[in-house]
């Protein structure tokens, strides 16, 4: 069975193609720089630290004081990790973070 986004829309469609038609980091750069705000983008690259800390088996404490992440968010981390779409997994899996 294919999955079932909870976001699926046309203009999140539109947004995943556009970040699909990025072919390097300095893109990257120029694009979320427009698009997010400078907070945004940082919470979203902690939410990914937090991420690779939570399956190196960092305790929340560790985590909290290593990225400033409160243990609300990691929380929230450590549940979609566990319970989600798969999505940190894969990306980790990608970048060789999990095997």
């Amino acid at each position: 069975m294919a999955y079932q986004s909870k976001i699926k829309s046309e203009n999140t469609d539109a947004l995943f193609d556009a970040i699909l038609s990025l072919k390097n980091k300095e893109e990257c750069y120029r694009f979320f720089e427009d698009i997010c705000t400078v907070k945004e983008l940082q919470s979203i690259a902690q939410r990914l630290e937090v991420v690779k800390l939570l399956v190196s088996k960092k305790t929340y404490h560790d985590i909290e004081e290593e990225t400033g992440a409160s243990t609300a968010t990691i929380s929230r981390i450590n549940r979609a990790l566990n319970y989600g779409a798969d999505g940190y997994k894969l990306v980790l899996e990608r970048l060789d973070y999990i095997k």
